[in-house]
């Protein structure tokens, strides 16, 4: 029997990148995959992909800025699949720059699309979670960097997110409910803007990596969520993990 047969899982940000490899490793193991985000031909590409494969998707197109698009994507998760046990918090704007270059606007963003949409999902789908649930939620090793530089406010959002995970471990383990962080490096498409817009900072980012590669979005990203999922990890609560082959010390 597949690891996670019968579970229903919401991911988002699953159009594209370690998103859509969390969704895939799901779906392999058996779960019902909720992909969701902002464009609904990228979700449609990666059910495809998932029914090709033999698993079972439905597409939502939801702006997690939005907290009545964030309702209704819970609402049409249950409808759907009849209930939720898994949440991966994986979307967001990140704010990059000096603290100079970011303007209010795109910092706002990073935090409503960042912590506020998963302080926002967790608390919907709690009441679904209860029980047997679990929450993965997606930092950043950014705000464990010896240079902050240019990466204040994109630390600053994640940050806020490994608070409210740690939060939620505590508050609601007696629920049933673990809730955990992953601190991934894959090589996802705004990863290859980011090499490609500043090779030589990538480059030296690259050999700081111990195991001189980056993660592969799905087999090295998405089935360690699965393991993180399932039963095998079921005492595993309120942790963050960098999956980035040794690159942080989160200390």
């Amino acid at each position: 029997m597949r690891r996670l047969e019968g579970k229903v899982a919401i991911v988002t940000g699953a159009g594209q990148g370690v998103g859509q490899g969390i969704a895939f490793a799901l779906a392999a193991e058996g779960a019902k995959v909720v992909v969701t985000g902002r464009t609904l031909k990228k979700l449609e590409s990666s059910c495809a992909e998932i029914t090709k494969r033999g698993g079972e998707a439905l597409a939502v197109e939801c702006d997690i800025k939005d907290r009545t698009a964030l309702a209704s994507l819970v609402s049409a998760s249950v409808k759907h699949y009849g209930g939720i046990q898994i949440l991966v918090n994986n979307a967001q704007e990140v704010p990059l720059g000096s603290l100079h270059e970011i303007e209010d606007e795109a910092l706002s963003a990073g935090f409503e699309s960042g912590p506020i949409a998963t302080f926002r999902l967790m608390k919907l789908c709690y009441p679904h979670l209860k029980g047997d649930g679990c929450i993965i939620n997606l930092a950043s090793s950014a705000g464990k960097r010896w240079d902050m530089s240019g990466y204040g406010g994109y630390a600053a959002t994640k940050e806020a997110i490994r608070s409210l995970s740690r939060a939620a471990a505590c508050e609601w383990g007696k629920d049933g409910i673990r809730t955990n962080v992953i601190l991934p490096h894959a090589l996802s498409p705004g990863l290859e803007w980011w090499i490609n817009d500043r090779p030589e900072e990538a480059a030296a980012y690259l050999a700081s990596i111990p195991m001189q590669r980056l993660g592969d979005c799905e087999d090295d990203i998405g089935k360690f969520v699965v393991s993180l999922c399932s039963e095998d990890s079921r005492y595993v609560n309120g942790q963050s993990i960098a999956l980035d082959g040794g690159q942080a010390f989160l200390g």
